[in-house]
């Protein structure tokens, strides 16, 4: 079970760093394009069709990366079902009441 717990680290810790990749390529992509702007304003429109593109591509990445885990985050969910049911005892066992 130790194992099951690392798993859904390592896959929030993965998510976080994919995204946050995303996020900077984002960030840099459009300081780039307004610089380029501000340099030439008549080339404006031409920059932000240009950033499009690129702007997407690393969307879709992020986008990627929230599939992925939740993927293995519900295929980790099925090896804690199976290994409740491997051991033979119910996964959540309530505590007796004490009066």
């Amino acid at each position: 079970m130790t194992y099951l717990g690392l798993g859904y680290i390592g896959i929030g810790l993965g998510m976080g760093i994919c995204l946050l990749g995303a996020g900077l390529g984002i960030g840099k992509l459009s300081s780039s394009a307004l610089e380029g702007a501000a340099r030439q304003p008549e080339a404006a429109g031409t920059l932000q069709t240009m950033m499009i593109i690129p702007a997407a591509m690393i969307e879709g990445l992020g986008l990627l990366a929230l599939v992925v885990a939740f993927l293995g985050v519900l295929t980790l969910n099925k090896g804690v079902d199976s290994a409740a049911k491997t051991a033979g005892t119910p996964a959540a066992v309530e505590a007796p009441a004490h009066h």
